[in-house]
Order: C-alpha cells, then structure tokens, then sequence
C-alpha cells in the first residue's frame, strides 16, 4: 500500500460477510485500534472509521450501493472483511467485490481488518482453502505471528 501522510485523517468503511451479519466489529474495531493485520498499513497515521456494513449476503447485493453510502461520508479506503477471508468457504466473490468497487466508486479496497484466528488458520491450511498463490498474497497481511493469530481465536 502506498506511504500516508500521517497529518491527513484516512477515512475507513468495513464490509463484513453477511453470514456475520450480527457480528458486533469487536475484533476488527480492536485490530483497527491496535494497527494489526490489514490495518498494520496505518501504524503512523490517524484513520476515522466511516463506515460499516454487510455485503448484503450471496451474491453481494450490498456491494453496489454501501461503498457510493461511504464515499458520502469521505472514505478512502475500504477493507473487505477478514470473515470473507475465513468462512468456510471463504468468500468466492471477494475478488470481484473489490474489482467492481475500485472500477465503478473508485475506492481503493483492501482484503481483510484482523488477523486470521489461529483455529481458521490451521483448519483453512489443512483444506487448502489458500494454496493458490492469489490467496496466499490475499490473506498476507492477516497472518500476523502465531501469538497474535491466538489472540484473536
């Protein structure tokens, strides 16, 4: 991801799986906090979260219209949640989600908020689930270290 300017406020919007569609942002919000995984991109720089919501559930009906609800609200970049990473299966639109959002908002994306639990990790890594080297550079920022990754089990 390109340097931030640390004096400029960068305005963040989530997109959660709707599968988790009652998930309460606990662990993204702290990740967020703590600059891990995904939002390890901002450790010097102040971000404002501006948005959160679901993708609207298969095949995503929520992706056309909550990123264009966040541009009103300024965001510059929105994070594809971690649960799509992890689910089981893990999101099969996720990479279209962010090719029609960066095309059509001209928002940039990024895949995944918080570390990948340790439980997913090992059970995704006996699946196969991200054995293809698309995957593999995916979920990169969300593997973290063990110690991190447990502390998000």
């Amino acid at each position: 991801m390109e340097e931030q300017n640390s004096s400029k406020v960068v305005k963040i919007g989530i997109i959660i799986c709707d599968r988790y569609r009652n998930c309460a942002g606990g662990q993204c919000l702290r990740a967020l906090k703590n600059r891990e995984g995904a939002f390890s991109y901002y450790q010097d720089v102040n971000v404002e979260l501006v948005g959160y919501t679901t993708c609207g559930g298969c095949p995503g009906g929520n992706i056309e219209y909550a990123p264009a609800e966040m541009k009103k609200n300024g965001v510059d970049v929105i994070h594809l949640a971690t649960g799509l990473l992890v689910g089981y299966p893990p999101c099969p639109y996720l990479k279209y989600f962010k090719e029609f959002i960066e095309m059509h908002h001209q928002i940039k994306v990024v895949y995944g908020t918080h570390p990948i639990p340790q439980s997913y990790f090992l059970t995704h890594q006996e699946l196969g689930s991200w054995d293809s080297p698309e995957w593999k550079e995916i979920i990169t920022p969300e593997l973290t270290i063990e110690d991190q990754r447990l502390s998000y089990s």
